[in-house]
């Protein structure tokens, strides 16, 4: 009697497996020649209400979530395919490169990196596939976008102008924002909905219903699953078409829904703090490097450069050296002379070398990706960069401006133009 019951329970958990699994696999849509299964919707869905409670964001209801990441996984997806027929790939160094990054970053090891991840739960497999897939849809979209946009020196200059006359060039904006879309070619009927929905969310707002909340559950744009933050702008960085708005907002406003080709805008004005000068730490240097070759391996670089360090703190003098024996034939000419340089301007081994070195003193042989370098610092001075740094900061920032509405209206051109199926019973 026993065997055949048992039998009977192990049949009853394979069915339900399988009904389980089945379940698990169905397809919620269809994109282009791809899905995604409803698996896939439930894990993602999963780590974004896990990221909302950590901000402390309310969730909202289930449908609208789901919905919402399945939308975000659509234009994901969308990218992927085009990225792939356009041969843009990820190899596996480069990926090594970016996670190596990101721990240092970090102030960890990789393997200390791998392991933090894993006392948080998380698949580091699941991880590397995730940061692949970022950085091919980066050089997706700068190919697509970023190497059409060019930032002229008049626009720089027209910028500081314009600001400065309007007295906010050293303001910055923390924004939240909202997109209520309307596809192109849209009907009068589909625009005038999209008016008196966006109208509606800005009364609430107004009304004191949470933004975030709001913004999670309504938003089309793609920061929409994080609460709608834009993060902080300078004036120049944001969106020409909300700068007239933003500039007259105080802390806590709900501008009126701004209209543009993607649809209609809600700006909320979170923050605003000023910016101070900007004082930089320029250091005078110079070096003698020894490039590797078939005849010179690193430790012979090395042997070279001591000897010459040897030479140099017995009275012989750095410039006639750096002439004679340094590979770095622009410098060379000048006894090995970097002059004066900026924060930044150099390799990162090299100017961590230098930064540690007292004023006279000689760095030991260190190496970077152009060789090896013995180094000497002759002095430093704290310079007002403000101009300089505002200009970059500035040319930054259009940029970056320019960037995200072109980016915003290409992928919205990417979903309208695509051929998605959408199971909206399985949401």
């Amino acid at each position: 009697m026993i065997k055949p019951i048992l039998a009977g329970w192990l049949l009853a958990i394979a069915i339900f497996g399988q009904a389980q699994a089945q379940t698990l696999d169905r397809i919620v849509a269809v994109v282009e020649d791809d899905v995604i299964l409803e698996r896939e919707l439930n894990n993602e869905a999963a780590a974004i209400v896990n990221k909302l409670r950590s901000n402390n964001v309310a969730i909202p209801p289930e449908y609208v979530l789901r919905k919402q990441v399945l939308e975000r996984m659509v234009i994901d997806k969308l990218q992927r395919q085009l990225a792939a027929r356009s041969g843009i790939q990820v190899s596996d160094e480069t990926l090594r490169n970016s996670v190596g990054e990101i721990a240092g970053r970090n102030n960890m090891s990789v393997e200390e990196f791998k392991r933090e991840l894993v006392s948080q739960g998380m698949d580091y497999k699941a991880f590397e596939e995730n940061l692949r897939n970022e950085i091919i849809i980066n050089q997706l979209r700068g190919r697509e976008i970023g190497a059409r946009i060019k930032v002229t020196d008049a626009e720089v200059a027209h910028y500081l102008e314009t600001q400065s006359k309007a007295g906010t060039g050293n303001t910055q904006y923390h924004l939240g924002h909202i997109l209520i879309s309307v596809s192109e070619g849209a009907s009068a009927g589909a625009i005038q909905k999209a008016k008196d929905k966006a109208e509606q969310i800005v009364a609430d707002l107004r009304s004191g219903k949470d933004f975030k909340e709001t913004a999670v559950s309504v938003s089309n744009d793609d920061n929409a699953l994080k609460g709608g933050d834009l993060g902080w702008r300078g004036i120049g960085q944001i969106p020409t078409l909300f700068t007239d708005t933003v500039t007259t907002m105080a802390q806590g406003d709900v501008s009126d829904p701004i209209r543009s080709p993607s649809g209609f805008h809600i700006i909320k004005m979170l923050e605003t703090e000023g910016s101070a000068q900007h004082i930089v730490t320029k250091t005078k240097v110079r070096h003698i490097l020894i490039k590797t070759n078939e005849l010179v391996d690193d430790a012979e670089a090395q042997k070279r450069l001591l000897a010459l360090n040897e030479r140099i703190r017995d009275g012989d003098d750095f410039a006639t050296l750096a002439r004679a024996h340094s590979d770095d034939k622009g410098s060379a000419i000048n006894g090995g002379s970097l002059d004066w340089v900026a924060p930044g301007a150099l390799v990162p081994p090299f100017e961590e070398a230098m930064n540690k070195l007292g004023i006279n003193e000689i760095s030991a042989p260190i190496q970077t990706q152009f060789g090896w370098h013995i180094i000497q610092v002759l002095g430093r001075q704290d310079q007002d960069n403000s101009d300089q740094f505002k200009k970059d900061r500035v040319r930054d920032e259009i940029r970056k401006r320019k960037i995200e509405e072109e980016t915003e209206l290409w992928l919205r051109r990417l979903r309208d133009e695509a051929y998605v199926e959408i199971e909206q019973d399985r949401l």
